[in-house]
């Protein structure tokens, strides 16, 4: 379950940096940024953070002051054939950093005045997306990720299949609400790839005819696509995708959402695209944006906290030592990416690795990459901050965060919504006033310096929390805050309800696992008067929540390995729901017998059984295990 949590999170959520090379670590005094110390510089690090990672390859582009830096592969782009990886030709998957063309495209049509950010954009579609409390949705809430829309995840990547008719996945299933729009970030690829659809609507070709014609085109991209299959003259230059370099290659990944993140394009058509972004939209005497539609995408800021980084129109921002930095990750199962603009320094850095690597760190080097390049190159000249907050205040105020939470990037209609349950965000009051937050295994300590602001020791992340009446709204984190903030979890997915469900299935499973030694032991001892009938009922459906759950986890197993789900999930639905309603209705039965007439024991046990099956069906419903919707 965990590897499913992490499959679904786009976004990191963890520094993987135990067994990253010591230099990674290690901040490194101010250097000028020349083509040569560069070069030294990422040759000193990548080998031997791709070998500690067990990643068979990478990309690294910097591009400065208008021209590229350094275009470097490192490793394999095929383990199997040894092929290396060239950075003018071998295919890499950006994953997410694609949402950055699309944007691109869609701002194209706004100056030409074919699109309104502010308008309800069901004028542009043929189809509808309701609305929710009066509010409509909008190109805006879409690049600013603040549709309100639920997270989606099936199907959304599949292996060497066909391509995907947009319109078609689109129209499928519209993802509920959560939120309102414009009011609370919450990523999605289903509101980008909503945007693509526009853009091929309005413009009257095939959202790939438009990337080719009006983006990758007039920037000199020319091995670069979003089609799906690669075209045959490109499919020779794609980098395999691994886990590791322990495993072998998984095959093309095809994202049933192209608009938000299918695109192939080598390390050097990267640094032609942050060329262009840096030179305000001009690379080569071709202009694809206006100057001034690159500053709107740049400094029209949504922050859903006040004191915390915030997003443009598709590029959010992750600064670092002080310098503002706009940027977009990456992820696909098999590939790890992240574009950077210094966009004051006339700085851009790309890099992209073609496997999950070892416990996920090759998809975690690119941040310790990214933060040794700008603790090298663009130091932090502020002095460290000096806390406003005194000892006392600082543990009351911890102790206030204490507690467990989720994030606003989830589904809360479909059973995808047990993570809440089983894998909350937990944040933990220290003696000293300090809080320690463990994300997807990493854990860091926190500092309060302001009132309500936290700064991680020995990091550069920042934590702002809303604090009403004393009780914590929601809090953010950076560079994630862009796309989903925290919660405190409702009971429902409380530990309280965690620990009642784990009560009930151990109650079942004990059924379950006495009744053949019961029956063993009946005869043994030439017992001849059999167990009740309702006894027996309820220990049969205690035999059906085991094969039930069974089913589930072969869903998940499913769910893990991208394989298809559409035979057994219902079945797993179905059998839940038989079992635990039928359950609930013999254990009541039986209950109400032995109340009448049985002893002290019989009637705790008849207790035990109702309540187990009453815990179990609640749950199970409040959370979608059993339920008629087939999408998540």
């Amino acid at each position: 379950m965990k590897q499913l949590l992490n499959r679904l999170r786009v976004a990191a959520l963890a520094l993987c940096v135990g067994a990253l090379p010591a230099a990674f670590a290690q901040p490194k005094p101010a250097a000028p940024l020349t083509a040569v110390d560069a070069e030294a510089f990422i040759d000193g690090l990548m080998p031997s953070a791709l070998r500690a990672a067990r990643v068979p390859g990478a990309v690294v582009v910097i591009v400065k002051d208008g021209q590229p830096l350094l275009q470097k592969g490192y490793g394999l782009a095929d383990w199997d054939k040894n092929i290396p990886v060239d950075p003018h030709k071998t295919l890499f998957r950006p994953g997410s950093v694609s949402k950055l063309f699309t944007w691109t495209a869609v701002m194209q049509l706004v100056e030409q005045g074919k699109l309104d950010l502010d308008a309800d954009l069901n004028k542009y579609l043929d189809f509808s997306i309701p609305g929710r409390n009066g509010k409509a949705l909008t190109l805006r809430h879409v690049m600013t990720h603040t549709t309100g829309f639920e997270e989606t995840a099936r199907d959304l990547l599949t292996y060497d299949s066909a391509g995907p008719d947009l319109g078609k996945v689109l129209k499928a299933y519209i993802p509920p609400y959560v939120y309102d729009p414009g009011t609370t970030p919450g990523y999605s690829n289903y509101a980008t790839s909503l945007a693509g659809y526009i853009v091929q609507r309005v413009s009257g070709k095939s959202f790939d005819d438009y990337m080719d014609q009006n983006v990758f085109g007039p920037l000199g991209m020319k091995q670069s696509t979003f089609r799906q299959p690669l075209p045959e003259a490109l499919k020779g230059q794609m980098s395999q995708g691994y886990m590791s370099w322990d495993d072998k290659p998984k095959g093309f990944e095809v994202i049933s959402m192209p608009p938000a993140g299918s695109m192939s394009a080598p390390g050097a058509d990267m640094g032609r695209f942050m060329l262009a972004f840096l030179q305000q939209g001009t690379l080569d005497g071709v202009q694809i944006l206006k100057p001034e539609t690159v500053k709107l995408m740049h400094t029209q800021l949504t922050r859903p906290l006040p004191g915390l980084s915030g997003i443009g129109l598709g590029f959010y921002e992750q600064n670092i030592n002080g310098h503002r930095v706009l940027a977009h990750g990456g992820d696909t199962v098999l590939f790890h990416s992240d574009l950077l603009l210094f966009v004051d320094d006339g700085i851009g850095l790309y890099v992209s690795v073609n496997a999950a690597g070892h416990e996920r760190q090759g998809a975690w080097l690119r941040d310790k990459l990214f933060e040794s390049f700008a603790d090298r190159y663009l130091p932090d000249p502020r002095p460290a901050t000096k806390p406003e907050v005194d000892e006392a205040t600082a543990k009351q105020h911890a102790q206030q965060m204490a507690g467990n939470y989720r994030n606003t990037r989830r589904e809360d209609s479909t059973w995808l919504s047990v993570l809440q349950l089983l894998s909350p965000v937990k944040v933990q009051a220290l003696e000293d006033g300090r809080l320690s937050i463990e994300l997807a295994g990493s854990r860091s300590n926190y500092r309060e310096v302001k009132p309500y602001f936290w700064e991680e020791e020995h990091g550069k992340r920042r934590l702002q929390a809303v604090v009403e009446n004393g009780k914590v709204k929601h809090w953010g984190l950076e560079p994630y805050v862009f796309a989903f903030i925290f919660e405190p979890v409702p009971f429902m997915a409380s530990t309280t309800v965690l620990v009642l469900m784990g009560g009930a299935i151990a109650t079942l499973l004990l059924t379950t696992l006495l009744w053949p030694i019961a029956a063993v032991l009946r005869r043994r001892h030439h017992v001849a008067v059999p167990p009740p009938r309702q006894v027996t009922w309820v220990r049969g459906a205690s035999v059906g929540v085991m094969v039930a759950l069974g089913l589930w986890g072969v869903v998940v197993s499913l769910l893990e390995s991208l394989g298809d789900t559409t035979l057994l999930l219902p079945l797993a639905q179905l059998a839940l729901a038989l079992s635990a309603i039928g359950g609930l209705v013999v254990s009541g039965l039986h209950a109400r017998s032995v109340l009448k007439v049985g002893d002290q024991w019989s009637k705790a046990l008849a207790i035990v059984w109702v309540l187990a099956f009453a815990i179990l069906l609640i749950v199970s419903l409040n959370h979608h295990l059993i339920s008629f919707n087939q999408w998540y």
